[in-house]
């Protein structure tokens, strides 16, 4: 019997505890009932289970056969900080709190593993199984590995795995290299001096100012960065004024930064400074210039990508995995892990998102029918890499 059938009469189980999860959502660092879920899951399996590293993360220890080499399998649990507007008997209870990104998926495919794995053995080391919390936004993995995680748990490699709504369910898009972008933010403040709006020449308008910045700055991914390096530099917030007839003494510009590289980020916030130092002496005002390092790039090894794809092809065929799928622009703290450790980010297919049912939308919801496919890639991938005899 084929692992993906095995699990078969577990779904309807995972898939109440996938919905469970989904009609309790709770953000970053405030997982407690999931992580609570988790552990005590772990612990019925008979599974070794340390709580609370990085705040409110769970690892879980499952050892097959005498080997000391030893893997890492990660799932993120916390939600977002938005309203669901969907209408099924699993919608959230939390108000302005929802699973919109599929991190209860993730969860419950990751409790499926551990089932199969405790109850097989059939790999011959280490398999520790990372239910991490705080992926939206505030690091989460960064806090785990902080508070020792690799210390604690040593591990060769570490894998992730996201739901990728427009790719078609249960199959896989595995990147050798860069799979999701880094997220950096800024903020640009302009200081000039106020006036009545009928004269001008009495004070130093901040608008103009802060309006060529934004103008500017979309010139840096056309004309500052080698073609092939993608990028993005987008002004998401532009505040300033009160009145009809007065100008302002100040403008206020936010934005946020995506590229592949390290590289790229250096050269964006260098071309972003200086036209801040340039357009301030143009316009006779003085802006200050924040830039914050976000999530690093995600970045694949070559070797464990290409196990991964492997492992994706023996389950649901070579067909069904695609190895050209273009990285995404969005942002993943599974990124800090691979800046310790080997490792791969992949997608599985969510289905075709249809209806807003795409990441960060409040008609989102996890598909249930990749439950079992999600849990057989686990399975597979670890006797893949811990095998009887290697």
């Amino acid at each position: 019997m084929s692992v993906i059938e095995s699990i078969r009469p577990h779904h309807a189980k995972l898939t109440a505890i996938r919905r469970d999860i989904h009609a309790h959502p709770e953000l970053a660092f405030d997982e407690h009932r999931t992580a609570d879920l988790v552990a005590r899951h772990l612990e019925a399996l008979g599974i070794e289970t340390h709580r609370g590293i990085g705040g409110t993360g769970v690892v879980g220890v499952v050892r097959g056969g005498r080997g000391l080499r030893a893997i890492g399998l990660r799932a993120d649990m916390d939600a977002l900080p938005i309203t669901e507007r969907n209408d099924f008997a699993h919608r959230s209870t939390v108000q302005g709190c929802m699973h919109a990104c599929g991190h209860d998926g993730h969860t419950t495919m990751l409790l499926g593993a551990a089932e199969v794995l405790a109850a097989r053995r059939d790999f011959d080391g280490v398999v520790y199984l990372i239910f991490q919390p705080a992926e939206e936004g505030e690091g989460g993995a960064r806090e785990m590995i902080a508070d020792g995680l690799f210390d604690r748990f040593p591990m060769e490699a570490v894998f992730g795995m996201h739901n990728w709504p427009g790719l078609e369910a249960g199959t896989f898009a595995v990147h050798s290299g860069p799979v999701m972008a880094s997220a950096d933010r800024f903020d640009i403040r302009v200081f000039g001096v106020g006036a009545h709006a009928a004269m001008p020449h009495l004070g130093a308008d901040p608008m103009p100012a802060a309006a060529a910045l934004v103008l500017a700055a979309q010139t840096i991914v056309s004309r500052m960065l080698d073609p092939v390096d993608a990028a993005v530099v987008s002004i998401t917030q532009f505040h300033a004024g009160e009145a009809y007839n007065v100008i302002p003494d100040r403008a206020e510009l936010c934005g946020t930064v995506r590229a592949f590289s390290a590289g790229v980020q250096d050269r964006v916030e260098a071309a972003l400074r200086r036209m801040c130092e340039g357009i301030a002496a143009a316009h006779g005002v003085r802006i200050d210039f924040e830039y914050r390092r976000g999530y690093p790039p995600t970045i694949n090894t070559a070797a464990e990508a290409g196990e991964c794809a492997a492992a994706a092809r023996a389950l649901v065929g070579a067909g069904r995995v695609s190895t050209s799928a273009r990285p995404s622009l969005g942002a993943e703290d599974f990124a800090f892990f691979l800046q310790h450790k080997p490792g791969a980010y992949v997608w599985i297919g969510n289905g075709p998102g249809e209806g807003g049912c795409t990441l960060h939308n409040p008609n989102y919801d996890f598909n249930d029918d990749v439950i079992p496919t999600g849990v057989a890639y686990w399975a597979e991938l670890a006797r893949r890499l811990l095998p009887h005899g290697g």
